[in-house]
């Protein structure tokens, strides 16, 4: 399964591997109950797109539950992922993301609510989430128990806790831990998978019955095609030389300048130039021209400028991608972790910055 990504990005990655499950970008239950615009627009499928997976988040049962049912009930979706393990600010803050699961009360609450929602509807319901908020705060196991007991067709774990961000390495031994803990359904992983032999490895190691991908792909939808082959035991390519990337690169960024538009695509596709590139010695000033492109020809002009026959640099394709930021300070409302066995659904009026430990 694939992380949060848009219908273009989504395209170009089913290019690679079709058979897999690509999931929307994240959209907050509220502002689906309410019709919000730039909701809709973020939940954009394609006609031939299969199955049609959304992910959402959501701190009220109730609230999530009649999202769950709007979107099943226009036949608008093919599963429904819930995200546990979001520890930005602005979700957490609210008591969404990351911190429901310190909750198991609201949690168990919340995951009945939105299978029982999606049920008449034979949408099966997916949660991800973290180790815990923080180390002194680990709830991944009872999460995991919990979404067994209440239906959840698969649980998904990034093996970090929201305090630790994105920085360090993610504990897969946690990944081997949920699976015992829960035979019952299946497991997936999730963290620091670069390369399709990480995937074969974590397999291997935890015995998880699959793999989420999420910062790995970005600059390398072709990874996919890769973790086909791997997983079933055939050869994986060697990495695309700079001009096959770049190939890739320009079709990406076609895809996104006829979902959005060519200006507020080509600032947006500004950060996937990096990524691509990530790997590829082409030095910094070609990194800084193409950081700033402006249109679609600029960039097929600045591609048309490099050697194609360029190679990575040996360990290039392991060089992270996104987010590499962390620990940080997690924010949650003000008084959040008094009581942790309340239903109460969090006010967001007053925050709080913790840190763990």
């Amino acid at each position: 399964m694939a992380g949060v990504t848009n219908a273009p990005f989504r395209a170009m990655c089913r290019r690679f591997a079709p058979g897999l499950v690509y999931v929307n970008e994240m959209v907050m239950a509220s502002a689906v109950v309410h019709g919000n615009a730039k909701t809709e627009r973020m939940m954009t499928f394609t006609a031939e797109e299969a199955p049609r997976s959304l992910q959402m988040y959501g701190s009220d049962p109730a609230v999530l539950a009649e999202a769950i049912r709007k979107v099943c009930g226009a036949g608008a979706v093919d599963h429904i992922d819930i995200n546990f393990g979001c520890p930005a600010a602005k979700v957490t803050r609210k008591g969404g993301g990351a911190a429901v699961p310190a909750k198991p009360n609201l949690l168990r609450s919340i995951v009945r609510a939105a299978v029982a929602a999606a049920a008449p509807y034979d949408v099966p319901v997916t949660i991800k989430f973290r180790k815990g908020l923080f180390d002194s705060l680990l709830t991944y196991i009872t999460t995991g128990r919990i979404a067994a007991e209440e239906g959840v067709a698969a649980i998904a774990l990034h093996a970090r806790t929201a305090e630790q961000h994105y920085a360090g390495s993610a504990d897969w031994n946690a990944i081997g831990d949920l699976k015992l803990a829960v035979p019952e359904i299946p497991v997936l992983g999730n963290g620091d998978i670069w390369e399709a032999a990480d995937a074969v490895r974590m397999i291997a190691e935890t015995g998880c019955d699959g793999v989420v991908i999420g910062r790995g792909c970005l600059g390398r939808p072709w990874l996919f095609r890769d973790l086909v082959e791997a997983l079933n035991g055939r050869p994986v390519a060697p990495a695309p030389t700079l001009g096959e990337a770049c190939a890739v690169m320009a079709t990406h960024a076609q895809l996104l300048v006829g979902h959005l538009g060519e200006g507020l695509a080509m600032r947006d596709f500004r950060k996937h130039t990096s990524w691509y590139l990530t790997g590829y010695p082409v030095g910094g000033v070609v990194r800084r021209r193409f950081s700033i492109v402006g249109s679609f020809g600029e960039l097929e002009d600045l591609i048309a400028a490099l050697d194609p026959a360029i190679r990575v640099v040996a360990g290039g394709e392991r060089i992270r991608r996104g987010h590499t930021n962390g620990p940080i300070r997690v924010a949650l409302p003000a008084g959040y972790l008094d009581h942790l066995d309340d239903l109460t659904v969090p006010d967001d009026s007053d925050v709080m910055a913790l840190s763990g430990g």
